[in-house]
């Protein structure tokens, strides 16, 4: 039976693992904390990046010979095999751990199975302490693994009647500074930030991580089909960050840098590239979370493709009345075919609201 003790350590875990966000990839965020033989806390840690030491390691080495006869609250399931580091599930048995309370089973199968090696060592190890809080702080690297794609959140700025800008196309700037800020956040805790051909010919987007020290800059992506909207010195290109630009097979790309072009099927109905292909291709280049930023009509097309994992919407106490909506055609011609949304947070960033919600499971027998 868990104590609140077991809780409370469990709980300091997945916010250790949280600090690895944007830095692991595609290693899965983990947090460790080691309790001593009287329950005293002697040692935590979390993954910082992929390469270096898992979080047990980290944990264990913190706790020193305090370790021995103690409990160990991971997030993840220890690791069971040698990559760039070694066995968490080894290191833990050698460092005379009792007890291990891990949230969640590694469903990866190259990884899994170190609660079995803990248990032929004579360890005790317990599964599913707070396993829900721990899912979603892994959501990334978990659907990566469990579905072969990158992590989506779809991320848009809009006025509390829907719209992203004026009648006259001017947007800057509907929400605060403050959710401006709070964006950088988000796109520093992810390992792609992808935008559409509207978005980058209109604002002529950088893209970067600005305000948050040691943020690892990630990908920037522009879906550029016809190879039209960005062009010689667009911010995009500068040398900040990495970047992509997804382009058609068949299109003519002579004028951008030919290592940031990725060539990609057109999508098999309507305009546009194929997105199950992008997802793919961002997936084999170790992409495991991708935030969306793009406009209605990139939008409109990934919640179509079923990609779409995680909205964060900034909602602006303010009226517009005419504009473009936040969403366009998303391929939903009638209510019942609503994505019927899982609000998961709501909290006030300066005047603004920031709306956090993931898509409800289609009901059974549809």
């Amino acid at each position: 039976m868990d104590t609140t003790a077991d809780t409370t350590a469990m709980r300091r875990a997945i916010s250790l693992a949280a600090r690895g966000l944007g830095s692991t990839s595609p290693n899965p965020v983990v947090g460790c904390v080691v309790l001593d033989a009287t329950g005293r806390p002697v040692g935590e840690g979390f993954h910082q990046r992929a390469g270096e030491p898992h979080a047990e390691i980290h944990a264990l080495r913190a706790a020193g010979e305090k370790a021995r006869g103690g409990t160990a609250y991971v997030t993840l399931e220890p690791c069971n095999h040698t990559g760039r580091t070694g066995p968490c599930a080894q290191a833990l048995v050698e460092a005379g751990i009792a007890r291990v309370v891990y949230a969640i089973g590694d469903p990866n199968p190259q990884a899994t199975g170190g609660a079995d090696t803990l248990r032929a060592a004579g360890v005790k190890a317990e599964q599913g302490l707070l396993a829900e809080e721990a899912e979603q702080g892994n959501a990334a690297w978990l659907t990566s693994v469990r579905r072969g794609r990158p992590h989506v959140t779809w991320k848009y700025a809009a006025t509390l009647d829907g719209r992203i800008a004026a009648a006259d196309t001017t947007s800057r700037w509907i929400t605060s500074a403050e959710s401006r800020a709070d964006v950088h956040r988000l796109r520093a805790e992810a390992d792609a930030v992808v935008v559409g051909s509207g978005t980058a010919r209109t604002d002529d987007p950088q893209l970067g991580v600005r305000g948050i020290d040691g943020a690892v800059q990630p990908l920037r992506v522009v879906v550029d089909t016809a190879a039209t909207a960005v062009r010689p010195g667009a911010r995009v290109l500068d040398t900040g960050a990495p970047t992509l630009i997804a382009v058609a097979d068949d299109a003519d790309a002579r004028h951008l840098p030919e290592e940031a072009v990725l060539r990609l099927p057109r999508a098999a109905t309507g305009p546009g590239l194929d997105l199950p292909a992008l997802l793919a291709a961002l997936h084999g280049r170790g992409i495991r979370s991708v935030l969306l930023e793009g406009g209605p009509t990139l939008a409109g097309a990934f919640v179509a493709a079923g990609a779409v994992d995680r909205i964060v919407g900034y909602i602006a106490p303010v009226l517009l009345g005419a504009g473009p909506a936040a969403l366009a055609d998303a391929g939903i011609s009638t209510i019942t075919q609503a994505l019927r949304l899982h609000v998961t947070e709501t909290v006030r960033i300066g005047p603004d609201l920031r709306i956090t919600a993931v898509p409800r499971p289609a009901p059974k027998g549809n």
